[in-house]
């Protein structure tokens, strides 16, 4: 189903700078008597196959074309993925994440080939979800989940309608609502809406109208859902190209920086304070920005866990020495595929985020 949404008027906000440096997450232990599920989300930077898909602008990713995409670099950017992924989760969960939302995937076929990778080296089984999208270069939204721990109910993209400054029209990615059952004890019933909201290019200012309209369909979609569902537990995920203090996420989404201020049905936005001590996703110009966001509802926020319902405990930006760089002027930020257009044969340009949630065994 398609909603027609307009662009809202641009509305300034604060920006903050902070240094580039070492970031460090804070350790805690897991509570005794608890189960944990990660549930996480990761941008994967690009990643194409070496053939091209029809309608689509991905030559820059060919072989001929202007990164040399061979099967080479294809196969190592797989096995790169496949390895991140597979370590998303552990340092609370040696089975690792339940569900990962992802972005910037060509196709169905790139995704398979990452599970493919997972289970061959990691003995781990992940079914892969995506639905292609508008998007000019063919970059789509997709969903993992681990079949032992999640069991998908529901999958409906919404398409976004909006227009830049100029006039054109945006053909952003879908936003992809994934329903189902998070499993362990009683099934209880989430839904996942995993983003990628349109990109800065042109500047922040002049395309922020873009965001703002996605975080109208966000909410719109989070309000059909609280509409059947008082008590809904939603997970919004996403590289949202704002930061938690912006309008599109403070304003429009309303998620709170603290549990405090979040009302009934209200949302938490589980990264907000990270930013706040300098940890960040992505690193540009010198600073730190927060743009893969992960959004919870309040009745995840505040479920009881003496129901025996699964209820958030924490966050965590996944910034692991292995998907950062460890030398030279970009130390400390992270290690990507291609930088300048040179090949380094790293990951990605932003950190996995993702949040845990806990029940009583």
């Amino acid at each position: 189903m398609k909603f027609k949404l307009t662009c809202l008027i641009a509305i300034l906000s604060c920006v903050s700078v902070l240094p580039i440096r070492a970031q460090v997450e804070e350790s805690e232990s897991l509570p005794s008597g608890k189960m944990v599920r990660c549930i996480a989300f990761y941008n994967l930077e690009n990643l194409f196959d070496t053939i091209h898909d029809e309608g689509k602008n991905d030559y820059e990713y060919l072989p001929d074309g202007g990164m040399k995409w061979t099967g080479l670099k294809y196969r190592n950017k797989v096995q790169n993925m496949a390895y991140a992924l597979s370590q998303l989760g552990l340092d609370y969960d040696p089975r690792g994440a339940a569900c990962i939302g992802v972005s910037e995937v060509e196709n169905i076929g790139c995704l398979e080939d990452v599970c493919k990778e997972i289970k061959s080296q990691y003995n781990r089984t992940y079914q892969p979800i995506l639905l292609e999208g508008p998007d000019r270069r063919g970059i789509d939204v997709g969903f993992l989940y681990n079949p032992e721990f999640f069991k998908v109910a529901k999958v409906t993209p919404y398409t976004l309608f909006a227009h830049y400054a100029n006039g054109n029209k945006v053909n952003s990615r879908f936003q992809l609502l994934v329903s189902g059952y998070l499993l362990g004890g009683r099934p209880e019933k989430i839904h996942v809406i995993v983003n990628h909201w349109p990109s800065r290019s042109g500047g922040e200012l002049s395309s922020r109208a873009t965001r703002d309209t996605s975080a109208m369909l966000t909410r719109h979609i989070c309000d059909s859902i609280y509409l059947k569902e008082p008590m809904a537990k939603i997970i919004i995920m996403g590289d949202l190209n704002d930061d938690p203090y912006n309008h599109s996420c403070a304003e429009i989404i309303g998620a709170k920086k603290t549990r405090e201020e979040v009302p009934e049905k209200g949302f938490f936005n589980t990264m907000w304070q990270k930013l706040d001590r300098g940890i960040g996703s992505l690193a540009y110009n010198g600073g730190w920005n927060l743009f893969d966001q992960i959004i919870i509802s309040e009745p995840l926020l505040n479920a009881k866990l003496e129901d025996g319902k699964w209820v958030y405990w924490k966050s965590q930006v996944f910034n692991k020495p292995f998907l950062t760089v460890q030398e030279g002027k970009e130390k400390g930020t992270p290690l990507r595929t291609h930088k300048s257009g040179v090949w380094l044969n790293g990951y990605a340009d932003h950190y996995p985020t993702m949040i845990y949630l806990i029940k009583q065994q």
